[in-house]
């Protein structure tokens, strides 16, 4: 099957202005061809099965040894009753065993559920009902499989397939992570449950090839990706494979200097997590590229990793370029060999992409997106027109239309701020389970909500003002966090911030910001505010500053600001209780 060419729709201008800003060599309105999400898996190993898939710690594998790897594992999934439309988790760290399982499970007709190794129990119990999840894959590393052995215990979990961490390593660090770090492994064999135990030595065993399963991919669901959407309540974006598919075919159009067989791509985000899954993982096998897999990412071993394996990719996202950029050793390492990096998962500061961009002569692109929509969206161009504090263009096949705060069906006119909202082949079919939500979080004519609030300027670039959630009221006036942070990060001695609305008695609500200063660097509330009064509106200016040694981020590395809401309510809480 084939999808047609982006085509006028009802409220859809036929020449949006972004055509006039689209780079030479790519084509808005391109044909993209559903195909399942495997399918890209099985083209590097039949074009490039010699060429080195996977680089974790050390151990390498192959394109082909990854792919017999993936047909083993299909099969014994199989074998344990896996078949067109069962659950099974990926409760893993980065490594080859996500990457042989994510396309072992959707080979053996199942769908990929992703969950966060920090997960607590009942978020993992709460996200295990919810999805039906039936097998569980992790590793027998004591921090995830002593959750999974309690899930299992308490009736939650019906199976898990457990795999050895040690087995990953190469030869001489396999044998000292036993002896000098050996209390971190679990040992499942003696488990009070393990009759509800596989070993992955039991599922790759060789008893005959997995049966084929056919695969509509524009019908079937190929990942459950759990988000809070735009509401904070967890419910799973049902991305067909299609959906997966084409986006990674969206976003390798986007690069179209990249060779097949020849880059290596950098994993330090982490594979659970939607952009990384598409921009890293499923982005890095598309392109035959050599995967650097990180388990969890530590400042001074990547950028070692990055000295020593010459990535030409790196996505990230804005703390790990400023994470970077403020190493106090930064020059003594080698940033060359990278191209470019795709910054995503929040919006990245002016201040930190040209900085980035000064110290290490790569380009930073920022792009958006969000779980719904697999995740890309809009990109900036890597060649080309590019605008500082802009999430760019829609990528090929995907329309983009501001609509009205209090209307979703009613599109603003142009130059007015309106809700992005998104029509494309990347959005998903809707949220597992949940009809009320998914019609909530769709137009009557089919774009998916976002609620994120930007302008379109006159060339066709898009800017997020800010989340509707996160608009603080200040005496009736609407006041966008994005905006004080980006006046904050021009301060020399900032190296993050964060900004949240709090109670006020006179404006009802105002802005409090939290920042961390940059290593050595020194400056007051009193040097901050004068800084801002050049800047901002007495209505923006916050009415606190409070400096921490380090802000909350979420598993991906961004800020976060949930709990310093939580910490404020709490704050307020108490004293109402004293007063």
């Amino acid at each position: 099957m084939t999808m047609s060419n982006p085509a006028p729709q009802a409220g859809i201008d036929a020449n949006p202005r972004w055509l006039n800003s689209y780079p030479q060599n790519i084509e808005w309105r391109q044909i993209f061809t559903p195909a399942p999400l495997y399918a890209l898996l099985d083209r590097a190993v039949a074009r490039h099965a010699t060429r080195p898939a996977t680089n974790f710690l050390g151990r390498t594998l192959t394109y082909s040894e990854l792919g017999q790897r993936v047909e083993r594992a299909a099969a014994g999934l199989q074998r344990l009753g896996v078949r067109k439309g069962t659950k099974v988790g990926l409760f893993l760290p980065n490594s080859p065993t996500f990457i042989i399982f994510y396309y072992a499970v959707l080979k053996a007709g199942g769908i990929v559920v992703n969950y966060n190794p920090l997960y607590t129990l009942d978020e993992l119990a709460f996200q295990i009902r919810d999805s039906e999840t039936e097998i569980m894959v992790t590793l027998d590393l004591k921090l995830l499989f002593d959750k999974v052995e309690a899930l299992l215990k308490d009736g939650v979990l019906a199976r898990a397939v457990v795999a050895p961490f040690t087995s990953l390593l190469p030869g001489t660090k396999s044998v000292l992570f036993r002896l000098l770090k050996g209390k971190e492994l679990a040992h499942p064999s003696a488990s009070p449950i393990r009759d509800r135990i596989t070993t992955e030595g039991q599922v790759m065993t060789d008893q005959g090839p997995r049966m084929p399963v056919p695969i509509d991919p524009e019908r079937d669901i190929a990942v459950l990706q759990y988000t809070g959407g735009t509401t904070g309540t967890p419910k799973g974006a049902m991305l067909t494979h299609a959906n997966a598919y084409v986006n990674v075919l969206q976003v390798a159009s986007w690069a179209p200097d990249l060779k097949d067989g020849e880059e290596r791509v950098m994993g330090v985000l982490p594979f659970f997590h939607v952009f990384a899954m598409t921009v890293v993982m499923n982005f890095g096998v598309a392109k035959a590229a050599e995967m650097v897999i990180m388990p969890r990412f530590v400042l001074n071993d990547a950028l070692k990793l990055i000295n020593h394996t010459r990535p030409t990719v790196m996505p990230g996202v804005p703390t790990l370029f400023n994470a970077i950029m403020n190493h106090p050793k930064i020059k003594s390492f080698d940033l060359s060999s990278l191209k470019f990096c795709l910054s995503g998962g929040a919006p990245l500061p002016i201040e930190v992409k040209q900085r980035f961009e000064t110290l290490t002569g790569c380009k930073v692109v920022e792009g958006y997106g969000l779980s719904e929509s697999s995740p890309v969206a809009t990109c900036n161009p890597i060649e080309g027109k590019i605008k500082s504090g802009s999430i760019g263009i829609p990528l090929p096949a995907t329309f983009i239309s501001l609509r009205d705060l209090d209307d979703a069906d009613k599109e603003v006119p142009h130059g007015e701020k309106g809700e992005v909202c998104i029509k494309g082949p990347q959005v998903m079919l809707g949220y597992w389970n949940r009809p009320a939500e998914t019609a909530a979080v769709f137009t009557s004519d089919g774009f998916l909500r976002t609620g994120d609030v930007a302008r379109m300027d006159d060339d066709g670039f898009f800017a997020i003002e800010d989340r509707i959630k996160d608009l603080i009221i200040c005496s009736g006036y609407n006041v966008y966090p994005r905006q004080i942070e980006e006046r904050i990060y021009e301060h020399p001695a900032v190296e993050e911030v964060t900004v949240i609305g709090i109670k006020d008695e006179y404006r009802g609500e105002a802005p409090k910001a939290f920042i961390k200063l940059k290593s050595g660097a020194q400056a007051s509330a009193e040097d901050i505010m004068a800084h801002l009064e050049k800047t901002l509106s007495r209505i923006e200016l916050p009415a606190a500053i409070e400096f921490r040694d380090s802000l909350p981020k979420t598993m991906i590395g961004k800020l976060s600001k949930k709990e310093l809401k939580q910490e404020e309510a709490a704050r307020e809480a108490a004293a109402r209780k004293t007063g």
